[in-house]
């Protein structure tokens, strides 16, 4: 029976291991960290369409950057769509202050967002309506040297589409029908011209 050293037995197999450890570690890596810039590539790109998307000759997507996390101002739904109307600090300030109801114009800066979507059963009350797949987003910001063709406001519609998970401007086949200017929600609002063209009451909290 021939014996061996410590030494000699341990060599050859912890050469092997090591390269074992190496390839098993290498190559793991080196997929993961391609799955990391795929996904982060695809990020950028569903962003930068969010973020460059503009109406061909009215507001740009941009202008709103942020709108997802503004104050809620109230609903709106009807059996087709559940909508949240979100204002931005500017807007919520001027509603805090009594507007539509004191008469005053809303100022200049003012912004506000209205997310559609198609509702869906609630999955523990049926009874409950809430949002289901995003329709679509709405835009309204005050200008009244920018916008003074239309009342002091530029309007913007963007469709949601979920394939690509991308937004395009709102046009004359959508609901409603959408034009590819910033006036797009001018004849809409004029109903509301004595409120400043703003529909929307602010819920009471």
């Amino acid at each position: 029976m021939i014996q061996t050293t410590g030494t000699q037995q341990s060599s050859k197999p912890a050469a092997g291991r090591s390269m074992l450890r190496r390839f098993h570690v290498n190559v793991p890596l080196t997929v993961i960290g391609a799955l990391v810039l795929a996904v982060l590539a695809g990020m950028a790109i569903s962003a930068q369409d969010k973020y460059t998307v503009r109406v061909p000759g009215g507001l740009a997507f941009s202008e709103f950057r942020g709108y997802e996390g503004w104050q809620g101002i109230s609903i709106s739904r009807n059996e087709k769509v559940v909508a949240m109307i979100l204002g931005n600090p500017v807007m919520i300030d001027a509603y805090r202050a009594g507007i539509p109801d004191n008469g005053k114009p809303v100022p200049d800066g003012a912004k506000m967002a209205k997310i559609h979507w198609i509702p869906k059963q609630n999955q523990f009350f049926p009874e409950a309506t809430v949002p289901g797949s995003l329709l679509n987003v709405d835009f309204m910001v005050k200008d009244s040297k920018r916008f003074a063709d239309s009342g002091g406001w530029g309007y913007a519609v963007f469709d949601y589409d979920a394939a690509s998970d991308t937004f395009k401007p709102g046009t004359s086949a959508g609901t409603p029908p959408q034009g590819n200017d910033a006036k797009c929600g001018f004849t809409c609002h004029t109903r509301a011209k004595a409120r400043d063209y703003v529909f929307t009451e602010y819920g009471k909290r």
